[in-house]
């Protein structure tokens, strides 16, 4: 023992160095591979090292230490220690020092923690262990010994008392073990082993052991034995003891229950000779012990799943994997002998399911299939039993099969003839197997067939009887693919033909009862059983392996890697795989890509895997700042695009989902919907679409594809019809059309709740614009009979299904188109005729009777007041048509042919191209090109056919009911602004139709008031759209001022298309008018000035949205001005105004909201490149000069009068606008003016609701002529309308100018005969404005005093500036210098106490009448105005008298100088200097909220202003004369005055609320 001796050194170092040395040795020692010498050199370490704690070298509690960490080293090292203190006790009792016999008995007393009694009891002297306590006494303990061996070894336990004789046995085995081929039968048997037993006195027990050990060992002779037992046996339960202690006997460690003893226990139950009760106790191991390891088995799949998805550093796995490979092994050596499981799979080799199953019915679930041999036992059982049915039902045409051999066995499982046989005792043998059929893959397959040929039986079964029992069945089979196949097929490695299988049967269920089986699959299956938890954790760690390396350049490598985790587990590495995806969105393109390899129900996977990412509930759809939708969202939808697209992938699944969603009032899911369409049918939404797409998109549907989408997706042919037939299958194209068409409105009113006004608009437009897109999906793709089979009437849309009116005709829209083509074609080929004219007479006769049920469905639409101004007929047409119909885009065309021809060139010069392949390119780009060409000329003759139908039609659309006012304003209300906002091409359409119908000489139709209404009233529009709809609303505005701006251009083309069109007429008359004026024309001049009008209406529109500060206004004005950009502005004035704002808006937003920073910047950089085409004012249209009586219409409604968007008519006009429609009021509206310069912005003015007083004007003409012939000569040469044409009409004038005294005096008469009620209301209005003369009204203060001192302070300047501009800015009348004083005090009561979103609508004006479509505005106390006015008009009439005939002669003298100088010099400074007055006030007038537009344009120069100053005086006369007389030219008395004033009092407030904007 003494052979290792441990250096002094480690000793004296122990703390430092020396146990560390020690531990080291005693490892190595531990490695060592020799065998034997290993254990002798441990004890000699372990000896040294005891001896020196003995000696007393080394302290006790070191040494102890030290031993209980060896103890780790190895199993057997208590034992070995316990060698060694057996020596040491030796040795230690034989010296004589007690010492070291002490330090010895504490040193193994110290050590009994780690080594155990029982091994100290056998190695140590008795007298040690009785000093280390461990027994009492030592003489005892010697006694006891003695005892036991004498026991053991020496006394006889058993005696042959019966006297039996060993031969006996000899010859029973003799007996038993002959051979039975022949004539030997149980009962010869059995009476011979009576013979033996009774002969040589056999304990019968004995007899019975030993027949069942022979019939172990002969095992093959199951009926011979089987049949002996019965007989031989009285009791079963002495046989089920006898059998028990055979299993008890091989209970013992390291003991293998034989096969053979399985099989005779099995065989007896069988036969019912012993019961599984009474047995089932004898076998180990018992039931909770097996459930314990089942759950330990769980346990440790979990922690290897954890461990698996954890972040583990390299050292910890590289241990952790050894001590798993120790444990495996470990078991591999040692694998527990179950007793149970024995003999469950010996009944099963028998097929004594019964039994079989109660066993299994003990464990836990597939507790026993888990064990492959029970799982290749039961496969086997069902074999036989399924064999028949498969080869009648499920076998492939042309397979063989493989023969099974039945059974021999009469009891066993009776094989299925029929599906319903199944059910008997398959169905359960199958749901026992679980998991574990993966064992036998011929089965699978068998089963899978099985369930196809089931199918087909279950989807012909027809009769009521035997459909009960085909449910039953189906449910039967759903259950087996749910717990037997798809958890199978999850244990099976790569197997891409099982895969496919089951793709066979899982193809004709439908996709709900599929979805359900992937669910449980995905989320339950492999929770069930440790096998499929490991499984799971392995394909995670696989899928992110392959996912980090996935890229476009392997795309190929991966993919097949993809492809074959995919085969088992699908959906385990699609929701990893998509969860990577909606945090990387770069990954769609490489992952759809690598999903070439799937197979096909992988792919069906894929598509519930989507649906159910998608609805997951525990992820937002929007971001944290709730304004817009998430990005996974975002990314998943481009991945159902992309992957339904390149993929046969079914999509009634996904289809259902956004059904469900939309039916449930949520929008977000459309944004899938809008991918899948895009991408599987190449219909792109964009409001960016470029002029020369938008004209592609008015073609046929060859150019819209080739030249109306950005990018051009080919090859989508066969993926749009699987939308079309998924769509048609499941009856979802028309419930998805209605959804969305209800679900805009109820993104808006439902569905916002608390949501980001930013995130509402873009919820809104992505509903309206995958309904555009989904609705133009099926309108392409749906034949006719498709189409109008499901789509209903409109009548039955907008009433029973609550559409909105453009939605429901956006979807007629082409089954009208379909019928009216089907009509067309009947009756083309019922009448055989050629001839261009007849054509065209069928044409209209189809259309005729395809729309005239229309016509009748939409007068349910809207209430019947409504068609007093617009016919059904209209309406219809209006909303039936499209641009197709309307023009043909030949640019379009001839730019695609051209494409294709360079195309072809390209081809040709191409030689690195094969020939054939060059030969197929060049076949393919010439039948595309004689497409086009023959669609082009098919779209011309149907143009050309509607044209002539329209021109038919065009008579009977609009009636004269009512006013042209109320006609317009019906026709934008329900037909203009509903369309011009629904789509890009609608909005071009619009445009056009206006158009149309002016070139189609339209009765009743006033082109100039529709294009005026259009353009003074954007701000409300601008403001209630989104920001989609802002694109389509500014693109319709560039279309309508594109053929503004091409009339304007030129007078030619003025003349040909606008001059003696009823569009322009300017002088309106209601039905049952007689008498009056000729209709009149408006001259082009003019129209330059109503188009300068209008420019300045658009840019105080835009200036006011972009001064309010809003998020909404200020987005919206940006997008419409950059989309009018090309036609607006074109004043270089207005230009500048918007340069201004717009830079002022780069400067707020820059750091707040930079988005609107963005649109900003963008826009100005353009503002500014256009820049250079921008005209001075004077060149757009030309100006008149200062202090002219007759005022062009577009100088009275400028920016200081009535630039507003809706609210700008005159104090007079306010009173008879509306009567001139009515023909109530007959002198004002069709008294003709001294002029046709007058004449003409009368009219105009009359038309739109912003002009100036007709007859007044006419009036100061007339006054000048009675004072002075000269000067009204002069003054005719000098107005707007002093034109050759007007030259013509100058006798003419002789007799207007008698013509309106006579007419005013009826008029003014007919006014003052109001009815008792309303002169009371009158009276009371002046009341209650005399009451609160001290307070300011709803916007209009009317205070004498404050008045008389504005008067003081600005008369002076007044005085200098209100003649010299009033023709160019103002409103045509002049007024006396109190009035405009009182009108400057009054804008600077506004502009300090009105809303920013109200003050550049009220503070111009200030003393006319708003309009009632100014929604903010109330109606102003007209009784207490027209009281102060007529004090102001008495104080200055004698003044202004004497002072006009003083200073007559000379006031023409200067006049003359003056013209000059206006005209170059102080055109252009006047008009902006009057302007920023009007809008702004006073020059002191510092809290006003909004400015003008034209605030920073450059100011008037000192000379100028020299000059205004020196000419005020003696203008100051015409300022004053039109107030001094009444419209017949005499003084007005007081009385008179105050009546006219109440007159129009009561019609203006009587009369607003018929003048409604849409």
């Amino acid at each position: 023992m003494a052979t290792l001796i441990l250096p002094g050194e480690w000793i004296k170092n122990w703390e430092k160095s020396g146990k560390h040395e020690f531990v080291q040795l005693c490892k190595d020692l531990t490695e060592k591979t020799d065998h034997g010498s290993e254990v002798r050199d441990i004890q000699a370490a372990l000896y040294e090292l005891c001896w020196q704690v003995v000696q007393g070298n080394l302290k006790l509690d070191l040494a102890t230490c030290v031993l209980g960490e060896m103890m780790e080293l190895r199993d057997d090292m208590p034992s070995i220690l316990a060698d060694v203190f057996s020596i040491l006790d030796l040795e230690t009792s034989a010296l004589e020092e007690k010492v070291k016999r002490e330090h010895y008995t504490s040193l193994v007393g110290a050590c009994l923690f780690f080594v155990p009694e029982v091994i100290l009891k056998e190695r140590l002297d008795p007298e040690t262990l009785e000093s280390l306590g461990l027994i009492k006494q030592a003489h005892q303990f010697n006694q006891k010994i003695v005892k036991i061996k004498t026991k053991l070894f020496y006394k006889q336990q058993k005696f042959n008392l019966l006297r039996e004789e060993n031969e006996g046995y000899a010859k029973l085995i003799t007996e038993l073990g002959q051979d039975l081929s022949g004539s030997i039968t149980s009962h010869l048997v059995l009476e011979s082993i009576k013979s033996l037993i009774g002969c040589f006195n056999l304990d019968p027990n004995r007899v019975l052991d030993i027949i069942l050990e022979v019939y172990e060992s002969r095992s093959d002779q199951d009926e011979f034995f089987l049949s002996l037992i019965k007989s031989y046996m009285c009791e079963p339960l002495t046989l089920c003891h006898i059998l028990g202690f055979k299993f008890k006997f091989y209970q013992e460690p390291n003991e293998e229950t034989p096969k053979s003893l399985y099989h005779i226990a099995a065989a007896l139950l069988h036969h019912n000779l012993i019961e599984l009760e009474d047995l089932y106790v004898h076998l180990m191991p018992v039931d909770a012990t097996i459930v314990e390891e089942h759950k330990r088995d769980i346990t440790e799949a979990k922690q290897i799943a954890r461990k698996l998805v954890m972040v583990v550093l390299p050292s910890e796995k590289s241990e952790d994997k050894d001590k798993e490979k120790e444990k495996e092994e470990e078991k591999n050596d040692k694998p527990p002998d179950n007793q149970k499981l024995g003999l469950l799979e010996a009944l099963l080799r028998i097929g004594d399911w019964h039994h079989a199953q109660s066993i299994m019915d003990q464990m836990p679930s597939f507790y026993a299939t888990s064990h492959k041999a029970i799982a290749l036992a039961l496969c086997q059982l069902v074999h036989l039993t399924v064999d028949p049915l498969y080869r009648r039902s499920g076998l492939p045409k042309g397979a063989k099969g493989r023969v099974i051999h039945p059974l021999r066995n009469k009891r066993a499982p009776r094989p299925a003839e029929n599906f319903e046989d199944l059910r008997r005792d398959t169905f359960s043998m199958m749901c026992y197997l679980g998991p574990h059929l993966s064992h036998d893959a011929i089965l699978f397959a068998k089963i899978v067939r099985l369930g196809k040929g089931f199918m087909k039986e279950y989807q012909s079964e027809n009769r009521p009887d035997a459909r009960e029992k085909m449910e039953t069945l189906l449910s039967c089979f759903l259950c087996i693919a749910d717990q037997v196949l798809l958890p199978s097929l999850s244990l099976m490695e790569c197997n891409a033909c099982m895969s496919e299988e089951v793709w066979g049967l899982f193809k004709l269920f439908p996709y709900q009862h599929r979805y359900r089986l992937y669910g449980q699959w995905k989320n339950e299956t492999y929770t069930s059983h440790p096998l499929l938890v490991k499984v799971k954790a392995t394909t995670v760690e696989r899928a992110k392996y392959i996912m980090k390396r996935l890229t476009k350049e392997n795309v190929k490598q991966s993919g097949r890697q993809i492809g074959k985790l995919s085969h088992s587990n699908p959906t385990i590495l699609f929701d990893y795989m998509l969860s990577q995806i909606q945090w990387y969105d770069n990954l769609i393109v490489p992952v759809v890509d690598s999903l070439k390899y799937l197979t096909s129900l992988n792919y069906d996977v894929l598509a519930y895997c989507i649906i159910e990412a998608l609805a997951n509930p525990e992820k937002e759809k929007m971001k944290h700042d709730d304004t817009t939708i998430s990005s996974w969202l975002q990314s998943l939808a481009s991945l159902c695009g992309a992957v339904f697209r390149k993929y046969p992938i079914e999509l009634a699944g996904l289809l259902q989902y956004v059904t469900n969603q939309l039916k449930a009032g949520k929008s977000f899911d459309l944004l899938i919907l809008k991918e899948v369409v895009q991408k599987m049918a190449g219909i792109e939404i964009t409001d960016e679409m470029t002029s020369e797409q938008l004209e592609a998109m008015t073609g046929g549907e060859q150019l819209k594809a080739e030249g109306g989408y950005f990018g051009q997706i080919r090859n989508t042919k066969k993926s749009s019809q699987r939308l079309k037939d998924a769509l048609l299958d499941h009856e979802l194209a028309l419930p998805l059309c209605l959804l969305m068409a209800q679900q805009r409105n109820g993104v808006v009113f439902l569905e916002s709740g608390e949501k980001h006004l930013k995130l509402v608009g873009h919820l809104y437009d992505q509903c309206h614009d995958t309904l555009v897109q989904f609705g133009g999906f099926l309108a392409s793709n749906l034949s006719t009979e498709d189409y109008i089979k499901r789509v209903p009437s409109i009548d039955i849309l907008c009433n029973k299904f609550h559409t909105p009116h453009d939605a429901a005709f956006f979807l007629s829209r082409p089954m009208y188109a379909h019928q009216i083509l089907s009509k067309y074609d009947e009756l083309k080929k019922a009448e055989k005729g050629n001839r261009q004219q007849q054509k065209v007479h069928k044409y209209v006769a189809a259309c005729e009777t395809v729309m005239t049920p229309v016509h009748e469905a939409v007068m349910s639409l809207h209430p019947a007041r409504v068609w007093d101004d617009i016919r059904p007929q209209f309406y219809a047409t209006f909303w039936s048509l499209t641009m197709y119909d309307l023009a043909v885009p030949h640019s379009a065309y001839d730019r695609e042919v051209n494409k294709l021809k360079v195309q072809i060139k390209a081809i040709e010069d191409n030689s690195e191209i094969p020939m054939n392949k060059k030969k197929k390119e060049k076949e393919r780009c010439t039948a595309l090109q004689e497409k086009l060409q023959e669609e082009e000329k098919k779209q011309l003759e149907h143009v050309q056919r509607v044209l002539h139908r329209l021109k038919l039609e065009k008579d009977n659309w609009l009636l004269a009911k009512s006013t042209k006012n109320e006609t317009i304003t019906k026709f934008l209300q329900l037909c203009l602004f509903p369309r011009c906002i629904f789509s890009s091409i609608d909005a071009v359409y619009c445009a056009r139709f206006v158009e149309l119908v002016h070139q189609q000489k339209t009765p009743n139709f006033c082109t100039l008031l529709c294009y005026d209404r259009v353009f003074s009233a954007i701000i409300y529009t601008v403001a209630s759209c989104t920001e989609n709809e802002s694109h389509r609303y500014g693109r319709f505005l560039c279309c309508m001022l594109e053929t503004v701006t091409r009339w304007h251009s030129d007078r030619a083309i003025y003349e040909k298309e606008c001059v003696n069109y009823p569009g322009f007429l300017t002088i309106f008359r209601a039905t049952g008018f007689d008498g009056g004026n000729k209709a009149d024309q408006l001259d082009y001049e003019n129209f330059r000035h109503v188009v300068h009008k209008w420019h300045y209406m658009l840019t105080k529109a835009s200036v006011h949205c972009l001064e309010t500060g809003d998020y909404t206004h200020i987005r919206n004005i940006l997008i419409v001005l950059t989309k009018i950009l090309p036609c607006y502005p074109k004043v270089l004035n207005l230009g500048q105004a918007l340069e201004c704002r717009v830079h002022k808006i780069c400067l707020e937003e820059k750091d707040k909201r930079p988005d609107l920073y963005a649109l900003a910047m963008g826009y100005s950089g353009r503002l500014k490149s256009h820049k250079a085409h921008m005209v001075p004012e004077n060149e757009f249209h030309h100006k008149e000069q200062p202090a002219r009586s007759a005022t062009p219409a577009s100088l009275q409604n400028g920016p200081g009068s009535t630039g507003k968007p809706v609210s700008g008519t005159s104090k007079t006009d306010e009173g008879t606008s509306e009567d001139v429609d009515r023909g109530k009021d007959k002198a004002q509206g069709t008294t003709k003016p001294v002029n046709k310069a007058n004449s003409a912005a009368a009219k105009v003015t009359t038309s739109n609701g912003n002009g100036a007083l007709n007859s007044t004007k006419a009036v100061k003409e007339r006054d000048d002529k009675e004072k002075s012939g000269k000067e009204k000569k002069e003054k005719k040469e000098k107005t707007a309308g002093s034109t050759p044409e007007t030259k013509a009409e100058s006798r003419r004038e002789k007799l207007r100018d008698e013509r309106p005294g006579k007419e005013e005096r009826p008029a003014r008469e007919g006014k003052e005969k109001t009815p008792k009620a309303d002169r009371e209301k009158v009276k009371a209005e002046e009341k209650s404005s005399k009451d609160d003369k001290a307070k300011a009204g709803n916007g209009e203060p009317a205070e004498p005093s404050r008045e008389r001192d504005a008067t003081k302070e600005s008369k002076s300047k007044e005085k200098g500036e209100r003649s010299a501009v009033t023709a160019t800015i103002k409103s045509p009348i002049p007024r006396s210098e109190s009035a405009e004083s009182e009108r400057d005090h009054k804008r600077r009561k506004l502009d300090s106490h009105s809303s920013p979103s109200h003050s550049s609508s009220v503070k111009d004006n200030s003393n006319e009448p708003k309009d009632s479509t100014s929604k903010h505005h109330a109606n102003y106390n007209s009784v207490s105005r027209s009281k102060s006015r007529e004090r102001e008009t008495e104080k200055k009439e004698s003044d202004a008298s004497t002072q006009g005939r003083s200073k007559e002669k000379k006031e023409e003298k200067e006049r003359k100088e003056r013209k000059r100088d206006h005209l170059i010099n102080e055109r252009e400074p006047s008009l902006e200097s009057k302007r920023r007055k009007d809008e702004n006030g006073t020059n002191s007038s510092k809290n006003s909220k909004s400015e003008s537009p034209s605030c920073d344009s450059p100011l008037s120069t000192e000379k100028e202003k020299t000059k205004r100053s020196k000419s005020s005086s003696k203008e100051k006369t015409d300022s004053v004369k039109p107030e001094r007389t009444s419209s017949g030219g005499k003084k007005e008395s007081r009385h008179d005055k105050e009546k006219s004033e109440k007159k129009e009092k009561r019609d203006s407030s009587g009369k607003e609320e018929k003048k409604q904007y849409p």
